[in-house]
């Protein structure tokens, strides 16, 4: 069976998805620059930390959406294709990737 690799990746995911992602990463990025906006204003630093909590928060559910897209496509394939090495891979790599999340 073929590898599935990194650069075949993106034909994976439908175009919905991403342009699902590309609008959360718009808005908090949007917020990030209201947060810098806000430290330039000298503003109250618990409405500053308020906010830095929020985009926290956002960046955790795109980094949630990815990854149920990679476990749903990705490690999906890994499992339909037979393939034990691509498997075990897979597994490894959302493992490695879950440990350095802090999860």
């Amino acid at each position: 069976m073929a590898k599935h690799s990194k650069s075949a990746h993106a034909t994976h995911h439908g175009s919905s998805h991403k342009a699902d992602t590309l609008k959360r990463l718009g808005r908090l990025e949007g917020q990030v620059r209201g947060i810098a906006r806000m430290v330039d204003e000298d503003r109250y630093c618990i409405d500053i930390v308020t906010q830095i909590a929020a985009a926290r928060a956002a960046l955790r559910k795109v980094e949630e959406e990815i990854l149920r897209e990679h476990v749903a496509h990705c490690v999906e394939h890994a499992i339909a294709s037979g393939d034990k090495a691509d498997q075990r891979r897979k597994v490894a790599e959302l493992m490695d990737v879950m440990g350095r999340a802090g999860r």
